[in-house]
């Protein structure tokens, strides 16, 4: 009997090494103790119908009460093994349900951008880019624009040093691309533009623009005007009403500030539209002969029109956004919805 008791109190003292031990040496101890065919402890076990009676419930209560200890620690330490190789802790309940990720996605205002280009690929314009820092020339003067002009002062302009800014539209690209290459032309231009504007509601210092032009032999008003109001019906609806009314830009003449029909109350009136039922989205025009005798284009033979739209104005008319600083939080939760 002295013999079993000092067996189970060696087999007591592998315990010790069950915290410590790995997942294949946890295995090794699982089988040298507690194996079904040549365990120790299974074979002292084995062994207690051979004792007497007092001696078997003494040896028989040692050993049960150590394959109890036994178990237990084995089980916690393939537990905290299993925990360890998922990278989990304590309390992860892997039978609930997991939480959706975010998946990405483009921003809303440069889907709206694709889908602008879109539609004007579809019409015959090709899209084209040009660099953010321009001189005054190509910003302003070859556009027009006299050199008074209060858009050229540093409070309206973010100035890099010299003659050299931050675009303020993305019309300067007309003026390269008239440079580069001679008529016929239709193009698109999407760019972020830079102005001192206030960063609130309806402003922001950066944003995307949308330009566009075409210069050709006979292009008329007429032109000018179903090229766009095509574009607004594809971009809203095919029911959409447009209406031009006059303006003003160095560049165009004569000049037309596009409107659509307010696309939040039908025309009817609303706080959105200030009740007019008609929301501005774009100024235009068509292409002023100094801006093509400034490239070297003869006025007298080519004709053209030209818009400049923002793409954020666009997106919180088709989707009822109320605020453009939306557009910069990178808030998933409003992004989301766009995705």
């Amino acid at each position: 009997m002295s013999d079993l008791l000092a067996a189970l109190e060696s087999l007591r003292e592998r315990l010790k090494e069950i915290p410590q031990a790995d997942e294949r040496r946890l295995q090794e101890i699982k089988t040298e103790i507690l194996g079904r065919k040549a365990g120790a402890l299974t074979d002292i076990l084995k062994g207690l119908p051979a004792l007497d009676p007092e001696n078997r419930r003494t040896i028989g209560g040692a050993a049960n009460v150590l394959k109890r200890d036994l178990e237990r620690a084995i089980d916690e330490r393939e537990q905290a093994i299993k925990h360890s190789a998922t990278g989990l802790g304590a309390g992860v309940d892997l039978t609930m349900p997991g939480r959706r990720q975010w998946r990405g996605g483009l921003h809303i205002v440069t889907q709206i951008v694709d889908e602008i280009c879109d539609v004007f690929k579809e019409l015959g314009f090709t899209r084209v880019v040009g660099p953010e820092a321009e001189t005054e020339r190509y910003n302003f003067y070859a556009l027009n624009f006299p050199k008074d002009h209060p858009a050229l002062d540093a409070q309206d302009s973010f100035y890099l040093g010299g003659d050299v800014l931050m675009r303020t539209h993305t019309s300067p690209v007309q003026i390269r691309t008239l440079e580069a290459y001679p008529p016929p032309i239709r193009i698109v231009v999407p760019g972020r533009c830079y102005r001192r504007d206030p960063f609130d509601a309806s402003h922001s210092p950066v944003f995307e623009q949308i330009e566009g032009f075409a210069i050709d032999e006979g292009i008329t008003f007429v032109d000018f005007k179903a090229t766009l109001a095509t574009f607004a019906r594809r971009i809203f609806s095919p029911t959409t009403k447009v209406r031009f009314r006059p303006s003003f830009f160095p560049f165009t003449e004569p000049s037309a500030e596009m409107d659509v029909q307010c696309q939040i109350c039908g025309g009817s009136g609303c706080a959105a539209c200030k009740g007019t039922g008609w929301m501005e989205i774009l100024g235009s025009g068509m292409v002023h002969p100094a801006v093509l005798e400034n490239c070297k284009v003869d006025s007298e033979k080519y004709t053209g029109f030209a818009w400049g739209m923002g793409p954020e104005r666009i997106a919180m008319l088709r989707h009822g956004i109320p605020d453009i600083r939306l557009f910069f939080d990178s808030d998933v939760r409003f992004l989301d919805q766009f995705a």
